[in-house]
């Protein structure tokens, strides 16, 4: 697949804001995703060696790689339209320090956004967009 995929906790409510966020700024259709739970997104994970049973981080798959965390956000911020694509001028922060603030937001974001029992299923007008 040519498309960028954008991996996701499909039970997360912070993380599926993020995903209708992206589908909104997202005027020229560039993204693919999958939740992390979802049997593509747990083949997606075996295929790029991340663990299964780890699914607290956001992934972008570009072009044969894996971003995660803080730098994979970043380079979806860049293919916005508006003036997200300004946010990735923070890839010059040390991956360390954007990764340490991404991991305490990760760590506290079903307390602080809440959980859903199962993942979101989409909308028939946005499930080209979900891969299944």
């Amino acid at each position: 697949m040519d498309q960028p995929i954008v991996l996701f906790d499909g039970v997360c409510n912070l993380c599926n804001g993020a995903v209708q966020f992206i589908i909104r700024h997202d005027k020229k259709n560039i993204f693919m995703f999958a939740s992390l739970q979802s049997e593509v997104g747990r083949k997606i994970l075996e295929q790029y060696n991340f663990p299964l049973d780890e699914l607290n981080s956001f992934i972008l798959i570009e072009n044969n790689k894996a971003y995660t965390r803080s730098t994979g956000a970043l380079r979806v911020a860049k293919k916005l339209n508006g003036l997200w694509p300004l946010l990735y001028g923070f890839i010059i922060i040390p991956k360390l320090l954007r990764d340490g603030i991404y991991n305490w937001v990760g760590r506290n974001r079903y307390k602080w956004f809440g959980k859903k029992d199962a993942c979101m299923i989409p909308t028939p007008e946005l499930k080209t967009k979900f891969l299944s």
